[in-house]
């Protein structure tokens, strides 16, 4: 059990340092919407991602349902950081 918790550590903190990263991405994008005055969302690449990693989802046999819980939960979180910044260059 000990070695199967060791994983599962070290997989939590591969998750925290992706997203980190992903979020620094998101960042910069939602700097360059806010200096081209574009929505903090983007519903049809919103869409495209889900149906993206549905089909990933179910490629590596994890359910496609919580695969769209947990994208939908970082998208909220996205658009938020873009509105504080856009809000930030008003």
């Amino acid at each position: 059990m000990t070695r199967l918790r060791d994983s599962i550590d070290n997989i939590d903190a591969a998750v925290v340092h992706m997203l980190a990263e992903r979020f620094k991405c998101t960042q910069q994008v939602g700097v360059l919407k806010a200096e081209h005055q574009l929505p903090p969302a983007d519903p049809a690449r919103e869409a495209r991602q889900i149906a993206r990693l549905r089909e990933l989802a179910e490629s590596a046999k994890l359910d496609p349902a919580f695969a769209e819980k947990l994208l939908n939960f970082i998208i909220a979180e996205v658009i938020r950081h873009h509105e504080t910044i856009a809000d930030g260059t008003r």
